[in-house]
């Protein structure tokens, strides 16, 4: 019996990810499951979509939109709406759920916070996403970098509101504070999964250590609004997620989003399987009711998937919660 010759895309999809990923070279391939109705989009094609990608070009820029394969690119950047990604492009980690590269990193781009501002500047953006790689090679953890974006971002679009994703800044002493004084209006770092499943998901990373890291962000300043993200479709049950929802509220943390955890090659984690639009609404349902600021629950929501319009929803929810109050 002959062995069934791959199609042209799945080798295709091999060689892009024993490229980026050559640790995930000798794992058996797992097949990617079709989508479902509710969770396909289009390919992007809008003439504001090609100015953006010009400029991010031009600018020489990296965004998590393009390097971790995001599925709305093309909605987001037919709005102008780019989440840049700094610290280079090659994440020192090899979760097994991320499309970003891994491997050795270059040395850190020292004019990288200027342009990224000018990006900022240039795309008129009233509300900014900015996330990293891991970068264990650096002493800090790439800290002083984020902090040279917020302020350049602010001296160059002093009105833009700015949330910053995070590493962890594992076995990094002081990494976290010069962050917190540079007063970012979001902070948002994500658990990514449940903790049962981080040895075989995020295996790099330890659950309480994520947790810990959005803790002390509101210890340090409680004005800064927090923010993390869950991926399901792994395997992880509902009593799970339920879970926790309620450690991120013992941890104060404001803004939670769920979205759908989507294969990027036959080399990473496998879906479990497509979560449906109507749990989305129970979780988001449940979410609030334990207290959470701002939810965004659905198949396609991502960390910065409507970042600017539900930043604006979640501080007139803390308005309205401190008048309540009475503060």
């Amino acid at each position: 019996m002959t062995d069934v010759p791959e199609t042209a895309p799945e080798a295709n999809e091999k060689k892009k990810s024993e490229f980026r990923h050559p640790e995930k070279r000798n794992r058996p391939d797992t097949p990617i499951l079709r989508k479902p109705e509710w969770i396909r989009v289009k390919a992007p094609v809008s003439p504001e979509y090609h100015e953006t990608k010009s400029l991010v070009q031009n600018l020489k820029l990296k965004t998590v939109c393009e390097e971790a394969a995001c599925p709305n690119i093309g909605e987001c950047w037919k709005q102008k709406h780019a989440t840049f990604m700094i610290l280079g492009a090659t994440c020192t980690r090899a979760c097994s759920f991320c499309n970003v590269a891994t491997g050795i990193p270059d040395k850190l781009d020292p004019f990288e916070a200027a342009r990224v501002a000018i990006g900022v500047q240039k795309l008129e953006l009233k509300h900014v996403v900015i996330t990293s790689v891991d970068r264990d090679d650096l002493a800090d953890g790439g800290s002083e970098q984020f902090v040279k974006v917020i302020n350049e971002i602010r001296r160059l679009s002093p009105g833009t509101t700015i949330e910053i994703l995070t590493p962890d800044f594992k076995d990094k002493q002081n990494a976290l504070e010069p962050i917190a004084f540079a007063r970012p209006d979001v902070f948002n770092h994500n658990l990514e999964t449940v903790p049962r499943l981080y040895p075989t998901i995020r295996p790099g990373a330890r659950y309480f250590t994520s947790l810990d890291l959005l803790n002390r962000v509101k210890k340090i300043d409680p004005s800064i609004f927090t923010k993390s993200g869950l991926m399901v479709g792994l395997g992880e049950t509902k009593q799970e997620v339920m879970q926790v929802m309620d450690d991120l509220r013992a941890a104060d943390v404001d803004f939670l989003t769920i979205g759908q955890y989507l294969q990027p090659t036959p080399k990473h984690a496998a879906v479990d399987r497509f979560v449906t639009p109507d749990e989305f609404k129970s979780y988001e349902t449940i979410a609030r009711g334990k207290g959470f600021l701002m939810v965004s629950a659905s198949p396609l929501t991502r960390s910065s998937y409507h970042a600017d319009s539900d930043f604006e929803k979640m501080r007139v929810a803390r308005e309205a919660k401190l008048a309540a109050a009475g503060k």
